[in-house]
């Protein structure tokens, strides 16, 4: 899930520019007592009406007329519901001429209705001040496009080494875990100098390894400003992170935050005997919270439904699964989507609903679909991610689904790599083995910071100050006094290095 991917240079650019950032709060048409709440109570009205520009100018008069007339929290609040309204917007990049021309730049030979048609029917838009923004119109054709995709990007990647997991024929491991390769490097927060507030307190969530099964023996070591580190680090539990509060003042020249990290990470090889599966223990708190409806992992009716008829009328958990993953491979193709404006926007869309809806999804949106799809009749399943280090050396950021089978644990998935095998020119029979072998198997090239999503922290993450509540894989970085969104401006500076050290 290529969240801190979103966080773009054109969205820091805006950012130093305008000052700008997103909303709390409901709409209200009543008359309001000063200038200032006159001010928030036009801007809840704008953001209601879907007129996201001119909520964010309105809000950032409010805070203005806040703090002049030494309303620390009124301007706090105006300041956060700007946030708000310009993450609500600002990865829609694009207007209608612009979008088109991209289209023509990038495919010459594309016809022109072809282009009229993609941009009415096949890309992601928003409407503010009545007029359509689009969204990454460019990649996402070449996903819906998988044969147009592989002759732009067939020999882009060399699936041999991609594969190698997959596509091996020398594994010895009965499994689960086994062939484990041992990381080690280091995570870096870089803010320079001059973004840094100079009054308050720095609160940031410092995204760190977690123990899991196919993750162990995780070592942090290093951690910078030990003295302002007020929880963690924790290396167990759901989530791995160390919380600090930093004062502003007592920062001489960047925020440089690093910590050395290690782990040993195992491929994950999952033989299962439908006829050995147990029986699930329904009253189990674990169980409980594994097929419950959560706040991006949404059980509808509608996807309770779609459940219920891709499974039919098999009873077996293990079958259950195969059969969802298979529907989710068929169906949805990847695509890019914009994560930091879904997470604020009001009424809120589930991520699994999002895509369930819309078709539109990228690794971390196909997960919780498909961990939806099987808490909706009664499987255990999660997504779970960080980052991948199989495509690339350097560490890019992923996500990925587990499903529990009773006698056997947590099997995983991996929708998007099981996929990549329709961008590139393979074999059909290569093909064929990245997708049998993503629907219940991983390789071990994982850096896992969360078992889940929307977990909760603690301290807990402050809903209007955090570009995206959902993932981990950045740190969160809040400010009461910065004048401008540090959490998504900070994004940038975060980066993350690993070496394979012993395989």
């Amino acid at each position: 899930m290529r969240y801190s991917s979103s966080i773009t240079l054109l969205v820091v650019s805006a950012l130093l520019l305008t000052l700008t950032a997103g909303c709390t709060g409901t709409p209200s048409a009543t008359a309001a007592a000063s200038p200032a709440d006159q001010a928030y109570a036009r801007g809840l009205d704008e953001y209601a009406a879907g007129n996201y520009r001119i909520a964010e100018k309105t809000f950032s008069e409010a805070s203005a007329l806040y703090a002049a007339a030494g309303d620390a929290e009124g301007a706090k609040k105006a300041r956060d519901a700007m946030f708000r309204a310009f993450r609500t917007y600002v990865e829609y990049s694009l207007n209608r001429s612009a979008a088109a021309a991209a289209m023509r730049e990038a495919f010459p030979d594309l016809a022109e209705q072809a282009i009229r048609d993609w941009l009415e029917t096949g890309v992601q838009t928003i409407v503010s001040e009545n007029e359509t923004l689009y969204y990454d119109a460019v990649q996402n054709y070449l996903s819906a496009h998988p044969g147009l995709r592989r002759e732009v990007e067939g020999t882009s990647v060399d699936m041999d080494v991609v594969g190698r997991w997959a596509l091996s024929g020398n594994r010895s491991e009965t499994g689960p875990y086994g062939s484990p390769v041992r990381y080690q490097g280091t995570e870096t927060l870089a803010i320079p100098h001059e973004y840094l507030p100079s009054t308050g307190i720095i609160r940031i969530w410092f995204p760190l390894p977690v123990e899991t099964g196919s993750q162990q023996n995780v070592t942090v070591t290093s951690l910078s400003y030990p003295e302002y580190i007020v929880k963690g680090p924790f290396t167990t539990g759901d989530v791995g992170y160390v919380y600090y509060e930093i004062p502003g003042g007592k920062v001489g020249g960047d925020l440089v935050l690093t910590a050395d990290i290690g782990f040993t990470s195992y491929e994950q090889y999952f033989t299962v005997d439908p006829a050995a599966v147990g029986e699930y223990n329904t009253s189990d708190p674990e169980y409980l919270l594994y097929t419950a409806s959560e706040r991006n992992i949404e059980i509808t009716d509608a996807i309770r439904a779609k459940a219920r008829e891709i499974v039919g009328n098999e009873t077996n958990p293990y079958r259950m699964a195969q059969r969802i993953y298979a529907y989710v491979l068929s169906t949805y193709t990847y695509s890019h989507v914009p994560h930091v404006s879904l997470d604020v926007r009001e009424p809120h869309v589930a991520e699994s609903t999002y895509m369930f809806e819309t078709g539109h999804g990228d690794c971390g949106t196909q997960s919780m679909l498909f961990a939806a799809l099987c808490r909706a009749v009664g499987i255990p399943a999660r997504a779970i991610g960080g980052y991948q280090m199989l495509v690339t050396e350097t560490p890019s950021c992923h996500f990925w689904a587990q499903y529990f089978v009773p006698g056997y644990g947590w099997v995983p998935t991996d929708l998007t790599l099981a996929e990549a095998g329709e961008w590139f020119a393979i074999p059909d029979e290569k093909r064929a083995q990245l997708q049998e072998y993503y629907g219940h198997n991983l390789d071990p090239a994982r850096f896992v910071i969360q078992k889940r999503v929307d977990v909760p922290m603690d301290p807990a993450l402050p809903d209007d100050a955090v570009a995206t509540r959902v993932v981990m894989q950045r740190p969160a970085v809040v400010s009461d006094t910065a004048a401008y969104d540090i959490d998504l401006f900070s994004a940038v500076y975060f980066s993350v290095d690993l070496i394979a050290v012993d395989t």
